[in-house]
């Protein structure tokens, strides 16, 4: 992220190991944070309270947390009562794919970015070490900035807003590594999609396991409380 010294950045915030790395480099780059995270009545709804230490962490000069029931539409392991897979990462986008998750958390965050009178958002997609999911890919990316100066008051007056996903290349084992560079506690982030009863992460389903391997691969220790050892 280049030129946002100084200048407001909108952060998509989930909770997770991503873009807990990205509020860590928007910090490092001297931004100035606004951290949202969409409170969707996910079934992994512990990833709020990794949100929240996470902005604090970063200094976040405001922490929105937005419900939007997505529950109501379902379609999703994580929004609906459909068992989260645990037999390993598939070839084929696996049923934990939200329906447009990304696209309509873009468009909210876009919205928060205009009203602040910001320019600048980071996601923290990744398009290698991943599920599957659509919204991940750099097209979609660079489509959702197109559309960004098409549907708004700013870009009609020539403001281009930047959506920048500096995780989109990289492979966990990268992240994992850029979060030990950045001097985080990875431990304040939360992967798992089924979290136990007992606030553990799973160990099996895809989030887990990619990052359990990406700690594994980096050579660092993983600090993730499993319910199973790797």
């Amino acid at each position: 992220m280049h030129d946002v010294a100084g200048k407001t950045l909108i952060v998509l915030l989930s909770g997770g190991l991503d873009s807990m790395v990205c509020a860590g480099l928007a910090r490092e780059a001297g931004a100035r944070i606004v951290a949202l995270t969409i409170d969707y009545n996910q079934r992994h709804r512990v990833e709020l309270e990794s949100a929240a230490r996470i902005a604090a962490e970063v200094g976040a000069a405001e922490h929105i947390v937005l419900p939007l029931d997505l529950r109501r539409f379902g379609g999703s392991a994580l929004t609906a009562d459909i068992d989260v897979p645990k037999n390993g990462v598939g070839s084929v986008v696996p049923v934990t794919y939200v329906p447009a998750r990304n696209l309509i958390f873009l468009s909210l965050t876009l919205g928060l970015a205009e009203a602040r009178r910001a320019q600048d958002i980071v996601i923290g997609v990744n398009a290698l070490d991943y599920s599957g999911y659509p919204d991940c890919r750099p097209d979609f990316i660079a489509g959702f900035e197109d559309l960004a100066r098409l549907a708004t008051r700013d870009g009609d007056q020539g403001v281009d807003f930047r959506i920048h996903a500096p995780l989109q290349h990289m492979t966990k084992a990268d992240i994992a590594a850029e979060a030990a560079r950045l001097g985080m506690d990875a431990g304040m982030s939360w992967s798992c999609y089924d979290p136990t009863p007992e606030g553990l992460h799973c160990s099996y389903c895809d989030s887990c396991r990619l990052r359990s391997k990406g700690f594994a691969d980096a050579g660092l220790a993983d600090p993730t409380r499993y319910a199973v050892g790797p």
